[in-house]
């Protein structure tokens, strides 16, 4: 994880000591020496946003929210094992204000070509899987029809094992995953494979980011698939981004997903379900290079198109556009964004509206 390392070894002695006194249990200073625990990483995260939404049906909706909160713990067993266990807090959902469990693997990481996990993690997927709302470029994440339509269990995350290796400028992985709880028999394995080239920089690690602010210049391609029952689902993405010689930083962000039976969104005519779905979208950002006060200005647009197919029934169309106006304190880790967002679908279901309001991130 991108978190900073904390030593307990000064603190475990020290509450051995605190111990010691407050019992009158003698401690020696062998014990005090021996009882260490390894470096761990430990960070947290919170998103939060206020929202005015005009909908097409109904009244105009205010609304304070706290949208996400985690906390990120990891450390390494030996050399070779770690250990990654992170939780979230989602206000909305299928079972809100809730506390779960997203992040709980074991990695065994023996070189850059060989690593397994075991858990719940991120299986292979969309690069916007891969890098979640907290490393997303834009506000409105998961919201087209397009963005991390496989299947999960909770945020994005299956249980199961998987394999994944850096081989030069390509990035490969592949497991198993279960899907009990899903649309499927307990009895299916969901299997997910990715490949991604990496033409300019390199991507350290399995999970991404969908920016660096010019910290990397990129030209990224990914394909990933999944498969479980006879139903799949597979999406291409696409990643430019571009330090320019004035110090400011563009980027270009694209996908197209399928998903043929196997994942996808919730039916924009409901109950009724949709036998497939299709689409894609396309955003561009830019970070200006001046200054102002503490941070730094972007500004982001992103389109997203995507059509559900009712079968007999025909075809409804989503259409999502999104615009972002960013001030960048600390990157991911302290940002605040005041965006715009317009969904309508075709045939008009009455689920048309507009949202506009401010976001804040932080992170530690």
């Amino acid at each position: 994880m991108r978190r900073e390392s904390i030593r307990f070894r000064g603190a475990v002695r020290w509450r051995a000591a605190a111990v010691s006194a407050a019992l009158m249990i003698p401690v020696s200073g062998a014990l005090a020496a021996d009882v260490t625990l390894p470096p761990i990483s430990v960070g947290a995260g919170v998103r939060s946003s206020f929202t005015h939404t005009d909908p097409d049906l109904g009244e105009d909706i205010s609304d304070f929210e706290l949208n996400s909160a985690r906390i990120y713990i990891s450390g390494k067993v030996t050399e070779n094992i770690s250990l990654m266990f992170n939780t979230d807090y989602n206000a909305g959902g299928a079972t809100p204000e809730s506390m779960r469990v997203i992040d709980a693997v074991a990695q065994f990481s023996f070189s850059e070509q060989f690593n397994i996990w075991a858990g719940r993690f991120l299986p292979p997927s969309d690069r916007a899987n891969l890098y979640g709302p907290f490393y997303a470029n834009h506000w409105g994440v998961y919201r087209d029809g397009v963005q991390d339509g496989y299947p999960f269990e909770t945020e994005g995350r299956n249980d199961g094992v998987m394999y994944w290796g850096q081989f030069g400028i390509a990035k490969v992985s592949a497991g198993a995953f279960d899907v009990q709880g899903l649309s499927k028999g307990s009895s299916d394995v969901l299997y997910a494979g990715r490949v991604q080239l990496d033409f300019w920089d390199p991507e350290s690690g399995y999970y991404l980011n969908s920016t660096y602010y010019g910290e990397k210049d990129l030209l990224a391609l990914g394909i990933a698939a999944q498969t479980a029952a006879g139903d799949n689902a597979y999406s291409v993405d696409f990643l430019l981004e571009k330090k320019l010689a004035n110090s400011g930083v563009v980027t270009v962000e694209a996908e197209y997903a399928k998903y043929d039976g196997l994942g996808g969104y919730p039916s924009p005519a409901a109950p009724l379900a949709y036998d497939s779905s299709d689409g894609f979208y396309v955003l561009g950002a830019y970070v200006f290079p001046q200054t102002v006060g503490i941070g730094k200005f972007q500004v982001l647009a992103k389109h997203g198109e995507t059509t559900y197919d009712y079968g007999v029934l025909g075809d409804i169309d989503q259409t999502t556009s999104e615009l972002n106006l960013t001030y960048l304190i600390k990157d991911f880790n302290a940002r605040v964004t005041l965006f715009y967002i317009d969904s309508s679908f075709d045939p008009n279901l009455g689920r048309d509206n507009t949202q506009i309001g401010v976001g804040l991130q932080v992170q530690i």
